[in-house]
This record gives C-alpha cells, structure tokens and sequence, in this order.
C-alpha cells in the first residue's frame, strides 16, 4: 500500500548495511515503527520480527500477516455455509444493504459528501467490517482468523481511495480507480518457523521493556506530517468506534494523537529520549537528508550512545532505484548503524525485560494476554469499554460471555440497574437507558456526558495537587472526604473514591461518603486516566439518557419486539455494600425479588426480549425461589467466580447466571 515513507524501495540496502556486522548469533529484529511493514515482512524469513507501531491499522496488518503462520480454516464460518469468506465478501450481494459508518462519513451519501469513496465502495466496506466484527463477538471466527479478514480489508481500500495518496483530504473529481469495485485477497504469510510479536503501543515506552534484542531498526518521522490525519480514514475502519467526525476531511479528534518526531520543537529531545532506552546489539537509524533534525544535529545525538563514538553513515538517493538522474539538491536517505555502548552481553538471553512473552504475545487493546486461537477461548476483555467506576457487582469481566448471548438489532436498550454502566456502554442500540437507583452515580456520569473530556481530567488533577493526595497521605485525603461532604459534586466524588478502599464508593445513610483510606494501594493512575478518556468519548457518541427511578417505575410502555431489557440487580443471596439496606439507598428484600420476577414476566407475555444476570448459589446458599422461576427460561451458567472479592471472605465459588426469554 502506498504510505508515507514506505521503506519497500530500500529494504534490501538496509539488508546490506546490517550483514557486515553481523555475526550469525542473531535471531531477533525489532521494527519499532512498522507502518506498511514492509521491512518486517522483507526480513521474517531471517529473523522473529518484533513489529510495533502506535496506528492501529498498523498493528492490524501486521498482526494479520506476521502473527499467521498459516491460513486459518474459518472451521465454524464453513459450518455456517461460508467456504470462503474472502470470496464471500467479494460476491455477496449488498443491493439492498443501507451501509453504515464509512457510507455515512465518507460517501457522497451522508450528509457531509465527502468523496473518499463511491457509495457502492463504501457499503461494502461497512458491510464486510461490520460481518467481521460480529462473527468475533459470536465467536464464529478465532482472533487469528479475525485479523486475516481485518488486514485483508484494509488493504484493498486503498486501491479504490479516491485520494492522491494519503487520506489527508479526498479528491474534489473521481479518479478512475475510485469506479473499481473493493476487492478483498487473503494476505500473503511467509510460513515462518519463529513465533512473531506485534505491538500497538508508544515506540519510546516499548523499546524500554525490550532488552537484549538482536536488530533494532529504528524509522521515526522524518518531517511535520502527522500519520494520524494522514490514515485516519483507515484508522477508523480498523478500530471501529465510530466516533463524531468534524471538518470537510472527516477527521476525529486527534489532539492527543500528534507525535513529538513531527513536531520541529520537540523532536529531538524525543529522539534523545528513544534513544536513551534502546538496548541492541545492532541499531539501524533511517532519516532522511530534509529531516526535522539535521543531518550534523542527527550524527552528533547518535554518537552520544554509540560504543567508542563510532557511528557508520550511509547516504543515498531514494531516486536511485528507479532512475540514474539525480543532482545534489535532491533528497537523500540515510542510514545509521550503530552498537549501542555497553551492550556486549549474552543475546541468548530474555529478550523482554519486564514483558511475559507468554502472556503478552498479541497487544492489541481486544486481546492482550490472550494467545490461545481456538474456539475454546474467553476473549479477553480490552476490547470493551471499561467503567471508570469499581463498582460491586459490576460485569466488565464477564462482558465475553454476557454480550454474545445478547440479541442484534436492538433499538432501546434499558439497563433497570446499571450501576457502573458496563453493559449500557458496550452495546450496540439505537438509543441506551441508564436507570439505577443510586443518583450519586447517575450525577457523575450525567456530568461526563455534558462535559469536556480536558476540563474533567484537569478537574481531578487539581483537587489531587490541593489536597496532596497520594498512596500514603491519609490525612489528605480525609481533609478532601470532609470537603466533599460539606461541598458535594460528581468530580470531587470521583475523585475521591480513586484514593478510597478498593476504589469504592460508599455512603452512610445521612448520604455522606464513609468510605476509608485506600493505603498504599488506591490513586488516580495512568490506566484510570486512560479508561475516563475512552469511557467518555464513547459517552459522548451514545444516543442515551441517565435515570434514577425505583426499577418498577420505569415507564417501560413504548417498548417494542426489537427493544431489549437487561436486568443485573442486587443478588438476593450475597452481601455486597449496595443491598444492606446500610448506605443510603433501599436494601433487597422478598419483596423487590418478587417485584423483578413479576416485571420481567409480563415484558415476556408482550414479546419483549430480556436478559437476567444473577446467581444460583453463593457462600454455599442456593436462591430456592430463581431457580424455580427461571425453569421455564433459557439458562447460561458463566464461568465465574467471586471468591477472590473483597466482600467474600468463605472464598467459595458462585454459580452466576444469565436468564433470558428468547
């Protein structure tokens, strides 16, 4: 595909530059910023390529050719009556099919009339992403087999872009290679011996996990254009999140996407910065003679860590390959190769430092510490959003198993008690309803739902600095508990409970925050920071609404066949702080237990599909009155456990449930 920067032109320069050094031992290169893959793939049948880039669509291909190491059999799909998707997705009939995100903002079709591809282009584009996305969250396709058909997508749009290369803007006219129609073909595999490792992750924070690697190769920007709005057509189609675009090009908000080596100002100090955290064997450098950094500038940083100051420089014409013209003013690559000072160890140790290879070897955000490609596996929960609230009882770790039993094509979806919202904010509907009696936590989410995602995390980060919040100082955090009592808001509730016991909230029944000190354990780390921004911007592209009713007072009257109700209330059998009656808010009884039984019958009797999370049995007692009344619904028993909660001291197992009516 074309790309900016493509090393496909040079990669056998590259080949000849490290061999001289080389001393047949090496086993290991790592490609730190991968973007086509080109040099990952140039150089597999040699060595086990660690490949990395911070584009997602990036990793995506790589991860589909690189981390294969033979075609997949789509063994369920063929059961299903599907041979071949690829060939499938290619013939399949679409005439009828209304699109989706991509017909929407990137045809001429939606409202913004963007030209990036024809509508006929773009529906089959929505139309295979979205088959692909469904087929892994029913389980019909392994993550092998997902990321074949996702990097087989994505690279056969770019022959039907109606761009001049990059997809910074869209052509104003139809190039003729725009009218051909998207045409899908199984990625190429080098059937290689060594397992490969893909990452998505920031190049500077991986290289300073990685120790002992063989090759290091090293091509960072060269210059001020971004990649994010250069691909980020293709970045939305990987990711699928289909957020709110803005401008003529169509662009999300990218301003935490910029990268320092784009940037004139801090370039350098980043290269300093990469550069100080590589431990190599062999380190080659790409960077080109119209650099941000200058040539002198570049040679002088790369001395500093080179062994003895030595540093070998290989300058040549890109030109060079494809004509024999090129005068002195014209652009010139060069290659650094270097030994890193101080690493003459032995290489045929640990190559990751602080990564478990056996636990990380694919880390895409969906399938971190997730490796095993059969049809047995749980998938692993990073590919949901995850509330930013600990909140007991939540589902973000049963959301693989709860989510594929839930129907398609839904249009109202009402969570009666969504707690931290974990469910409600992972699924697909039309319009989502958050009720749940607790309007402490509905005021905070209500917040983040109006507010801007900056002015929040500065928010919290202020109250941190004032209060001297930390891991240790108690006293800081009890003089902030007491201000927030006296002076109540979402933010500052938030806040507070990220330095709290078990990151929980927790009220007495005069509605003042009881809960303790979380010590040595509880603060606002980077992970938490990272899951706000991604709970929020998927809020904040939600259709959905906030309420605060008693479950039965719920107007559930304008439901429909295609609505859908999920019900995860207080389990009547457990202990957990929200059903004692003790904390402000209305214990579960008999009564509220009947109460449920009752409403989710008559949502059956009108055909109103429903899904009940609860548990059969719990601390060795068994709920007598579900299990009777579920017996005339279907049952899902879960592999889960609560032993290992705070709030379960026996440590003895659960049998958690989903009920449903369809």
């Amino acid at each position: 595909m074309r790309f900016i920067g493509s090393k496909t032109n040079i990669v056998e320069k590259i080949d000849s530059v490290l061999k001289k050094h080389l001393d047949g031992t090496e086993k290991n290169f790592v490609d730190l910023f991968a973007g086509s893959n080109s040099v990952g793939n140039y150089f597999s049948s040699k060595y086990r390529i660690i490949s990395n880039d911070i584009m997602y669509f990036s990793y995506v291909l790589a991860r589909g050719t690189l981390g294969i190491k033979q075609s997949p059999s789509f063994s369920t799909l063929k059961d299903l009556g599907i041979d071949d998707p690829i060939k499938y997705f290619n013939s399949v009939d679409i005439s009828k099919y209304h699109g989706d995100f991509v017909t929407r903002e990137y045809s001429p079709s939606g409202k913004s009339k963007r030209m990036y591809f024809t509508e006929s282009n773009a529906k089959r584009i929505d139309f295979c992403r979205n088959s692909i996305e469904k087929w892994k969250n029913n389980r019909i396709i392994t993550n092998d087999e997902y990321f074949y058909l996702l990097a087989s997508l994505i690279a056969a749009i770019p022959y039907i872009s109606n761009i001049t290369g990059t997809y910074g803007a869209y052509l104003k006219k139809w190039d003729k290679r725009s009218f051909k129609p998207l045409y899908l073909e199984s990625p190429l595999l080098n059937n290689f011996s060594e397992d490969n490792v893909q990452f998505n992750q920031d190049s500077t924070e991986l290289i300073s996990k990685i120790k002992n690697a063989d090759v290091v190769y090293i091509d960072t920007p060269y210059n001020t254009r971004q990649y994010p709005s250069n691909y980020h057509v293709l970045e939305m189609i990987a990711r699928w999140e289909k957020p709110k675009l803005k401008g003529i090009t169509g662009q999300p908000n990218l301003d935490n996407e910029k990268s320092q080596f784009a940037v004139k100002k801090k370039a350098k100090k980043a290269m300093i910065n990469l550069l100080n955290n590589v431990h190599g064997k062999h380190v080659i450098i790409s960077y080109s003679t119209d650099g941000i950094i200058s040539e002198d500038e570049l040679s002088k940083i790369i001395k500093s860590f080179a062994a003895n100051g030595i540093v070998e420089k290989n300058k040549f014409y890109y030109r060079k390959y494809k004509s024999k013209v090129h005068n002195e003013r014209e652009v010139q690559e060069i290659l650094y190769y270097y030994e890193p000072k101080n690493e003459k160890k032995n290489y045929q140790e640990s190559l990751f430092d602080s990564i478990d290879l056996s636990k990380n070897l694919k880390t895409s955000e969906f399938e971190k510490q997730n490796h095993n490609h059969d049809h047995s596996e749980r998938f692993s929960t990073n590919g949901f959003i995850k509330s930013p609230l600990n909140y007991v009882g939540g589902k973000y770790k049963l959301l693989p198993q709860i989510l594929p039993h839930f129907p398609n094509n839904i249009t109202t979806f009402i969570d009666l008690f969504s707690g931290g919202a974990n469910i409600g904010i992972n699924i697909k509907a039309n319009k989502v309803i958050f009720n749940d009696i607790n309007s402490k936590i509905n005021d905070f989410f209500r917040y983040l739902q109006s507010n801007n995602t900056e002015e929040v995390i500065y928010q919290i980060k202020q109250y941190i600095k004032e209060y001297d919040l930390t891991k240790t100082n108690e006293e800081g955090f009890k003089k902030f508990r007491k201000h927030y009592n006296s002076n109540p808001n979402p933010i500052a509730l938030y806040t507070l409970s990220s330095y709290s016991f078990n990151y929980q909230f927790r009220f007495n029944n005069k509605m003042e925050y009881n809960n303790t000190f979380g010590k040595n354990r509880s603060y606002f780390s980077k992970n938490m920071e990272n899951n706000l921004i991604k709970f929020m911007y998927r809020l904040q592209n939600l259709n959905c609404e906030f309420t605060d009713k008693y479950f039965t007072k719920l107007n559930l009257d304008s439901l429909t066949k295609n609505s859908f109700v999920y019900a995860d209330p207080p389990y009547f059998i457990t202990t957990g702080s929200y059903n004692d009656g003790n904390r402000g808010f209305m214990d579960w009884t008999d009564k509220q237990e009947k109460e449920l039984y009752d409403l989710l019958d008559r949502l059956n009797a009108n055909e109103i599909r429903f899904a009940l999370s609860n548990v059969f049995s719990h601390k060795g007692l068994k709920n007598e009155k579900l299990i009777s009344w579920s017996e005339k619904y279907n049952v899902y028993h879960l592999n889960y456990t609560y032993k290992n909660s705070s709030y379960n001291t026996k440590r003895i197992d659960s049998d958690e449930v989903l009920i449903t009516n369809y």
